[in-house]
């Protein structure tokens, strides 16, 4: 009966999603509170098609079940260009060693956002 108490529930696991959710949102915009990756791809851009790409991922707002089916806000495909880049973020510890014991804690969270091109997948 003890391990039923311990169970997270769906109002619980909900919760924490959009907690994620948040904190994914709010770095996402801004790209504060965590770190940005940028691959070769994204590197070898031209400055202003680079920083295109960057400001069409900071206003994606396109979820859908379909490519966000924890409702994380945690990945997402833009076209710029008529290329299709990817971005995703990964929740590691603050060594940024392992994954996060716990993403909705900032506290013992890191984000990373990595931008590539579709290709470099």
């Amino acid at each position: 009966m003890a391990n039923a108490l311990m169970r997270p529930t769906n109002e619980d696991a909900a919760q924490k999603a959009a907690s994620i959710r948040t904190q994914n949102d709010a770095f996402r915009t801004s790209f504060v509170g965590g770190r940005i990756m940028l691959t070769d791809g994204m590197n070898g851009l031209a400055e202003h098609d680079c920083r295109t790409v960057l400001k069409a991922v900071q206003v994606f707002d396109d979820f859908s079940p379909g490519n966000d089916p924890y409702g994380e806000h945690d990945f997402g495909a833009v076209t710029v260009n008529e290329s299709v880049f990817f971005w995703k973020i990964d929740y590691y510890d603050r060594d940024l060693q392992n994954g996060s014991p716990d993403p909705a804690d900032d506290a013992v969270t890191c984000r990373v956002l990595t931008i590539m091109r579709a290709e470099e997948y």
